[in-house]
């Protein structure tokens, strides 16, 4: 299975507070990503008072062993025709690099399965 994790799962991996289930699912798969879109999101909710660590969180989640996944021109073309079921564009990324790379997303976002993509609930 090739996963692409949501921005909450990497902040969970990072502070211990993933479910061991899944923790252990991570640790066996071969092709787990994260996309571009994590840093910027969790840059944007630090700066915005959202997370409220003093640690560089961007930072210490592009030094995670994810496999890194770039955004490309695809992904923002598809994001923006996506239905409105999600109102947050970070999410709604993380929904196109899913359909168009074929992954599994993972995550617990109640609006993602609304869409055309798999998903594995957290």
């Amino acid at each position: 299975m090739k996963l692409l994790l949501d921005t909450h799962v990497v902040l969970w991996w990072m502070n211990g507070e993933l479910p061991d289930e899944t923790r252990e699912l991570l640790g066996r798969e071969l092709a787990v990503y994260m996309s571009a879109i994590t840093p910027w999101e969790i840059s944007v909710k630090q700066a915005a008072g959202k997370l409220t660590s003093t640690e560089d969180l961007a930072a210490q989640a592009c030094n995670t062993q994810f496999q890194p996944l770039p955004i490309d021109a695809r992904h923002g073309a598809l994001a923006g025709k996506l239905p409105l079921h999600h109102k947050d564009p970070f999410d709604r990324m993380l929904v196109a690099q899913a359909q168009s790379e074929g992954l599994t997303l993972v995550t617990r976002d109640k609006f993602i399965p609304l869409y055309d993509v798999d998903v594995l609930t957290v």
